[in-house]
């Protein structure tokens, strides 16, 4: 028996010898005001999908301005990165909202970055949710639905990106609308393909070579290892790459570099 899948569809067979390809996304445009988080001018050198942030957890207008038309000036698809509206707590708390407002405060947030992309010339592509509503949304059904359901009336033709076995992906595909799963790149994975909690050791991987290393396996093989020394099947259309962790820069840089050295496209999983 091979390892449990955590993930995706689509795995290339044996025969195909097309490129592999993955996505490199990361969470942008997380600064407020004069308080600044993160590298985003870097990081938008090394990713190919940019989940900006829309205002409820992190980014400010004239942030979510500057953070599209970077963006869009080096080509990255451009995804709302939607939350709870919790700026103290930078969207890692659950929020008790009732499901119709919290689909007005989704459609909310996607309305404004999106029309902050068309004044640049770009649109958002995709949703991902973030942080507290990211991991509510994969259990809790009256938050699952009401993030698929402002999407749904948003935009139909956006594709909604999460964790795979996510209750959201799942409403969103009774919706008819597209989907997509990604890994992470430092989190520590569990033998049954579960992440492991923040609080656990071994959640966080900080060696930018171990980090490097396991994304390129990810993207030739689906697998990775788990933190009890297990194979797991980890398929994804995305790999997420963390801006907010200490040596982020260097963990991207160094898987972005493994990549390209492994022969590995990296493309945007919305085109």
């Amino acid at each position: 028996m091979g390892p449990p899948v955590a993930g995706l569809r689509n795995a290339p067979a044996a025969a195909d010898t097309r490129p592999v390809r993955i996505d490199l996304n990361a969470d942008l445009g997380e600064s407020f005001g004069s308080w600044r988080m993160g590298e985003d001018q870097t990081l938008l050198e090394l990713v190919s999908s940019a989940n900006i942030a829309c205002g409820f957890h992190a980014g400010d207008p004239l942030t979510m301005t500057e953070t599209v038309a970077a963006a869009i000036e080096r080509g990255a698809v451009i995804g709302a990165h939607v939350s709870y509206r919790d700026l103290v707590g930078f969207g890692r708390r659950f929020v008790d909202a009732a499901e119709a407002e919290l689909r007005a405060d989704v459609l909310y947030q996607l309305a404004a970055l999106d029309g902050m992309c068309r004044a640049a010339g770009g649109r958002v592509a995709y949703v991902k949710a973030h942080g507290a509503l990211y991991h509510a949304a994969g259990r809790h059904a009256p938050h699952a639905r009401a993030v698929a359901a402002a999407v749904a009336a948003y935009d139909p033709s956006l594709t909604i990106l999460g964790m795979p076995g996510a209750l959201l992906l799942e409403l969103a595909q009774e919706r008819g609308l597209a989907t997509a799963t990604e890994a992470f790149a430092d989190r520590g994975y569990r033998a049954d393909g579960a992440l492991v909690p923040r609080s656990e050791p071994g959640a966080l991987l900080h060696d930018p070579a171990q980090v490097a290393a396991r994304v390129v396996g990810l993207a030739q093989r689906g697998q990775l290892t788990s933190v009890d020394g297990a194979p797991v099947a980890v398929l994804a259309d995305s790999v997420c790459l963390h801006g907010d962790t200490p040596g982020a820069v260097d963990i991207a840089r160094a898987v972005r570099r493994a990549l390209d050295d492994a022969g590995v496209v990296v493309r945007g999983f919305v085109r």
